[in-house]
């Protein structure tokens, strides 16, 4: 069963706005994200006392262990921070093959695996 507004007569939602006299809140407006059409309380809306609330995520959607695995351990520790050229300083991060400043996570065709 779907819920309409009585305004336009389509399914949307509400949203609730506060309604101020002064600087004191005195109650509530639900207004259609539709048509704009107001309703003074919440035992007016048709929005409010739906039979069941769309479920927008599944029990899966929050699962833990399903988070992608994009890269294995080999393409993790291909960067200039697991080179064995890489020379840090306090003043920088250097490349010793090409004697320029790198960031560790840069990539480049001179790659060797530091020794463990």
């Amino acid at each position: 069963m779907e819920i309409r507004c009585l305004g336009c007569g389509e399914v949307a939602l509400v949203r609730v706005e506060p309604v101020y006299e002064g600087f004191r809140q005195v109650g509530e407006e639900y207004i259609c994200t539709s048509c704009g059409k107001r309703y003074a309380s919440a035992a007016e809306v048709p929005f409010v006392d739906a039979p069941e609330k769309p479920k927008v995520f599944s029990d899966a959607d929050w699962a833990k262990d399903a988070a992608p695995a994009v890269f294995d351990e080999s393409d993790r520790q291909h960067c200039c921070g697991w080179c064995r050229h890489m020379i840090l300083t306090p003043f920088g991060q250097r490349c010793g093959v090409m004697n320029r400043f790198t960031e560790a996570t840069d990539v480049c065709g001179h790659f060797e695996k530091k020794d463990e």
